[in-house]
């Protein structure tokens, strides 16, 4: 083949055009030239418009997980809140609740105090305020226990009142506490008067367990009680004051197969819910005591003899 005949020119692949760095240079100038154009005529503008526009359900659909995830932990965020509010204004209530239901016994208490106190000055007796502690546990007595004992001069005995009357006897002294029998216990007696009529006699704590009564026992068929009439102490056992109200009349049945009369009487004293009280000192610690009797002169010996 001739010399002549051979091309010198590579082949197409081993071809370079612009260099990378022309390129580069290119490129570069045409987007700040581009840049300035849009930022000084808006050429992009309609163009970007455009754009948004189409692209726009899809960036809603994309961005619906995300906002739902949102709304959720946002909702979750609100109800626990809303019931952590709602526990904290239940508490507040049952605050308020509890203080107004203690401003009602503080108030209750004071009207008791009060009264406890006007009639320690009607019954001119040496008296010792103390507080119903609990109830006794036998279920078979009525019998309360008071937070004052030995230590605080109490003595057995020793009688027990509220505002009202009379409450019990002191039955049993420790040296902190006092176990008092209710005058509605089946174990107590009272001496006690017809205020209306004067007749006296003997009012026994009922034997029906938690009647809450007392009866009046060994009472004539034909005495003078009727319903309503008030029984104070009479003071003659020596423990009870005269004077203080015990109980008034419920009812007086007459058995044509009884000599006696059955007399159900309710204590006046609030026997089941009293919280604080009196405790007295015995009558008999503040009479003066009984004179000896007289010595009896021998027989067979003349007086004025040795």
């Amino acid at each position: 083949m001739p010399l002549g005949t051979l091309d010198g020119t590579p082949p197409p692949f081993f071809r370079q055009g612009p260099s990378a760095l022309s390129k580069l240079i290119v490129f570069s100038a045409l987007a700040v030239l581009l840049m300035v154009a849009d930022v000084r005529f808006q050429m992009t503008q309609p163009l970007r418009a455009v754009i948004g526009t189409l692209l726009y359900p899809l960036q809603w659909l994309v961005q619906r997980p995300i906002i739902w995830a949102q709304g959720g932990s946002q909702y979750f965020e609100t109800l626990s809140n809303s019931q952590t509010k709602e526990a904290a204004a239940q508490y507040r209530l049952g605050l308020q609740s509890q203080r107004a239901q203690q401003v009602e016994q503080l108030t209750l208490e004071n009207a008791q105090l009060r009264s406890l106190l006007q009639m320690r000055d009607r019954i001119n007796t040496p008296a010792l305020a103390a507080q119903v502690l609990y109830d006794a546990a036998d279920p078979y007595t009525r019998k309360v226990i008071i937070d004052k004992g030995s230590l605080a001069a109490v003595q057995a005995g020793a009688p027990v009142l509220d505002e009202v009357g009379i409450l019990g006897q002191v039955t049993r002294v420790y040296p902190l506490v006092s176990e008092v029998s209710l005058v509605t216990d089946r174990n107590q007696a009272i001496p006690v008067l017809n205020a209306r009529t004067g007749v006296r006699g003997l009012a026994f704590g009922d034997s029906v367990a938690r009647s809450g009564t007392l009866e009046l026992r060994f009472m004539d068929a034909n005495v003078d009680m009727a319903a309503g009439d008030l029984l104070t102490t009479s003071g003659v056992d020596g423990i009870y004051p005269p004077g203080l109200s015990v109980a008034r009349v419920l009812k007086t049945e007459r058995r044509a197969d009884s000599a006696f009369a059955r007399i159900t009487c309710e204590p006046v004293a609030r026997v089941a819910g009293s919280l604080h009280v009196l405790v007295l000192h015995p009558l008999a610690k503040q009479m003066a005591e009984r004179p000896a009797p007289d010595a009896v002169p021998v027989a067979g010996k003349k007086r004025g003899k040795p």
